[in-house]
């Protein structure tokens, strides 16, 4: 008898048949979680990275793209784009964030989403591009194929936390959103994700 096993989250599933159009996502946290949950890269399984110690709270489901991972070319189009400062890619997989209508209860599952855009953040010299998504087939966002459609009260929502979540207020900022992006070069930076990967891990 064959024993079950469950694939790796990261290594183990596709970024998805039709990336980077429609993309597989791995959600570690969702919007009602007060625990920063991250996969443990090993094993494979969530794991508690911290309680979150502020009062700003995940706006949209969050996680990551699977085969994915930032390094040289997700850093060659932070400098293509103007970001002076940076020298590294992250060295993590494609962080993703979902909008979704419904409330979903906790992560470690996988959906599709379809990127619209992102945002180029630089997080001390390193580019930590967070990839902005609606789930397939939600009925309230999922006919939204760019991030200019969306109402600007979502952008700087969104922007607000990942500029925030890492600061108390009377720290010095971590973080900085060199550009917004559309969906163009949003999935510019999902195939560079997926070229890193396969220089750092093959096939």
């Amino acid at each position: 008898m064959i024993p079950n096993f469950k694939a790796h989250p990261w290594h183990g599933i596709s970024a998805g048949e039709e990336a980077p159009d429609v993309v597989n996502v791995f959600v570690e946290i969702v919007p009602s979680d007060t625990i920063k949950y991250e996969i443990d890269k090993q094993s494979g399984y969530l794991k508690v990275d911290r309680p979150q110690q502020f009062s700003n709270i995940i706006p949209a489901l969050y996680g990551f793209i699977p085969r994915t991972y930032c390094h040289d070319e997700v850093l060659k189009l932070a400098i293509e784009r103007g970001a002076t400062d940076v020298m590294t890619g992250d060295l993590d997989p494609l962080d993703i964030c979902v909008l979704s209508s419904h409330n979903i209860h906790s992560g470690g599952m996988l959906m599709e989403a379809i990127p619209i855009g992102g945002f180029k953040m630089i997080d001390k010299g390193e580019a930590d591009d967070k990839i902005v998504a609606v789930m397939k087939g939600d009925h309230a966002f999922g006919h939204f194929r760019d991030i200019t459609e969306l109402p600007q009260a979502e952008v700087k929502r969104l922007m607000h936390y990942f500029l925030t979540y890492k600061n108390l207020p009377d720290e010095p900022a971590k973080c900085r959103i060199e550009e917004v992006y559309g969906s163009e070069h949003a999935k510019k930076v999902i195939l560079a994700s997926q070229e890193d990967y396969a220089s750092k891990f093959g096939g």
